[in-house]
């Protein structure tokens, strides 16, 4: 099903977002208020649809002198998918060379996410991709890990990496994926990434000998290509949750053995609209998929990009949808229990969470 076009208001202005404006440093409390955001600030989230970028503006302060060319007036467009077009992500790769590079990006990511409430987050990071690139395999990670590591102790936030890999991409270099998981200390799962319309079921060996060796699977599905990317994935690929999974009402069989098997969704409702894959924010199906009895948890996708940090996002779900304090708990809830965190820390998230519904 072709996507609906981005409404205009959701559209770069004629003259472009600005680095400045793509910078995913949280917005400050005012933003928040206008949708009564202060509280949702204060509520305790968890994070897991979300990737370790680089800020923009950090990466034209650090190499604009060192020979990287950078055109501070970049302009983000949407391609014939509603994707924006890599342009910006060229460019982040062209800042991450050297391991303060990738420290930074971790550090800063924790910093972000402990400023708008974020106790513990699950972030992807294209290890092996990195690492093929610069000639090592393993320092991207090293350094990652490394970045989040002080990032908890500076900020008191909980990480676990995922290690994605593109579909576009090869079978070798999801072996080698597989293969830093199980070698690195602090990733909890593995999955499949990008472009919907690239078969998973070569990767079928892959998953099975991560489930086998202890790792979780999360693919991305169910975001623009329906029902399909969403079988394969619960399917041969072992998915443990679904990136998206918003295609899932296109099929009510399977709707009911999503349901049964307890298999969250990560939804992320302004991604969703700002590339064309929900006409508004109104009429996004997020509601539906709660009645329909499936297992609901609320995300940003790419911060940098979109522009929307998860606080903002749970401002824009009470907004559009007339959610209450409990409801908004339950999706923060739902997002605890669908987690990868330890059995200790989810408790004591749900100890918070239940500590913030009661003074709302």
């Amino acid at each position: 099903m072709p996507a609906e076009p981005v409404s205009d208001r959701l559209r770069p202005p004629l003259e472009g977002w600005t680095a400045e404006d793509l910078d995913s440093l949280p917005p400050g409390g005012s933003r928040f208020e206008m949708l009564d955001g202060a509280l949702i600030r204060m509520s305790p989230q968890s994070a897991f649809h979300s990737r370790v970028k680089r800020r923009l503006a950090t990466a034209v302060e650090e190499h604009a002198s060192e020979g990287v060319r950078v055109d501070t007036g970049i302009t983000v467009k949407l391609d014939c998918r509603q994707r924006p077009e890599p342009d910006v992500l060229v460019l982040v790769r062209a800042c991450l060379q050297r391991p303060g590079d990738f420290r930074r990006i971790a550090y800063e990511f924790c910093e972000d996410e402990a400023a708008q409430g974020t106790r513990y987050a699950e972030v992807s990071f294209t290890a092996a991709a990195h690492g093929e690139r610069l000639g090592d395999l393993d320092m991207p990670l090293t350094a990652v890990r490394e970045g989040l590591d002080a990032g908890r102790e500076a900020f008191g936030i909980e990480v676990g990496l995922l290690l994605d890999h593109s579909r576009r991409r090869s079978l070798g270099r999801a072996w080698r994926t597989l293969d830093l998981a199980r070698r690195h200390d602090g990733v909890v799962a593995v999955g499949l990434a990008g472009d919907e319309s690239y078969p998973g079921d070569p990767f079928t060996e892959v998953f099975a000998a991560a489930r086998d060796a202890g790792l979780h699977v999360v693919h991305h599905a169910g975001e623009g290509e329906g029902a399909a990317s969403i079988r394969q994935a619960i399917g041969p690929g072992r998915t443990e949750r679904l990136g998206h999974g918003i295609r899932v009402l296109d099929d009510p069989d399977l709707v009911a053995e999503v349901r049964e098997r307890k298999i969250p969704l990560e939804v992320c409702p302004s991604s969703n609209v700002a590339l064309g894959f929900a006409p508004s924010l109104a009429e996004h199906p997020l509601p539906r998929l709660r009645e329909a009895g499936l297992i609901v948890t609320v995300n940003t996708d790419i911060p940098a990009l979109i522009g929307t940090p998860l606080a903002t996002e749970y401002a824009r779900v009470r907004g559009a949808f007339g959610y209450d304090g409990a409801a908004l708990a339950a999706l923060a809830g739902a997002g605890v229990d669908a987690s990868f965190a330890p059995a200790s820390t989810k408790a004591r998230l749900h100890r918070e969470i239940e500590s913030w519904l009661a003074i709302v």
